[in-house]
């Protein structure tokens, strides 16, 4: 073939290439999964948790991860069309994993907060939760004594927790900031309390009640925070969230919602 020739040809199949692929529209494997008939599949969301935040979400012996926070997107994601995959992630970083768009929201017992809310949206509240403390059974510490700044304090990194020790203990001079330890993880935390390592521990108080059961632990005091408990979307995700928005108020009319609650002992 005499390269004259070989150019034209090559020339006509660029052509052709371009023609067919003007036809196939804008979409990618990446934008929509085809079944084998060639129908769309349904949307999967990934869905950021704190696997040892029971009773929102909790790993299983064989890893699968449970609670009432799972329960209700899966619920959620089989009314509203969609299918959804759990995944266990440290908390501190679950707000950058999702800015990042490793996951596609967070479901996890997340307070709505105005440091929170410049990151990301919120969907409406579906719970209202208070802060609490818990110390050994045998130590005689009292809420006056944790008021009054006389304790060391266990905090999970990240939580609302340790903000409120920071704000109302530590910045008016209460407290001294070494006197607030932070752990990884809350199960940590109540190790440390276990081992006398700090005076007591705190929390949102329907977990921390999860993990102190069947321990020489208690709850001292609770503290009324009002906080207001919401699903974490990207911000420029704003169909995602009207979804979820409308998946909570279908989940909060139904029985279904009474029935986790119950089972999950938030009654």
């Amino acid at each position: 073939m005499n390269m004259k020739l070989g150019g034209g040809l090559l020339v006509l199949i660029l052509a052709c290439t371009v023609c067919f692929a003007g036809c196939t529209g804008g979409a990618t494997p990446a934008d929509q999964d085809q079944g084998s008939d060639g129908a769309d599949d349904v949307p999967t969301y990934i869905v950021g948790v704190d696997a040892a935040y029971p009773p929102y979400a909790s790993m299983e012996k064989d890893g699968t991860i449970t609670g009432l926070d799972v329960e209700s997107i899966q619920w959620i994601a089989e009314k509203k069309g969609f299918k959804v995959e759990i995944k266990g992630m440290e908390w501190d970083g679950i707000i950058p994993a999702l800015q990042q768009g490793k996951i596609d929201m967070v479901y996890s017992g997340m307070t709505i907060t105005p440091e929170r809310l410049a990151m990301v949206n919120f969907s409406k509240p579906y719970l209202t939760i208070n802060q609490s403390f818990a110390v050994h059974d045998d130590s005689g510490i009292t809420m006056e004594d944790i008021m009054a700044g006389k304790v060391v304090i266990g905090a999970q990194r990240g939580t609302t927790g340790a903000y409120w020790v920071e704000q109302n203990l530590i910045a008016n001079g209460t407290m001294s900031k070494d006197d607030l330890k932070y752990f990884d993880s809350f199960p940590i935390a109540i190790t440390a309390l276990n081992n006398r390592q700090v005076d007591a521990t705190v929390y949102d108080k329907p977990p921390h009640l999860d993990a102190i059961q069947g321990q020489p632990l208690h709850i001292v005091g609770e503290i009324y925070t009002g906080e207001n408990y919401g699903v974490a979307i990207r911000k420029d995700d704003p169909e995602l969230l009207q979804t979820v928005n409308e998946g909570l108020d279908e989940l909060m009319a139904s029985p279904k919602w009474e029935e986790l609650l119950k089972k999950y002992e938030m009654l």
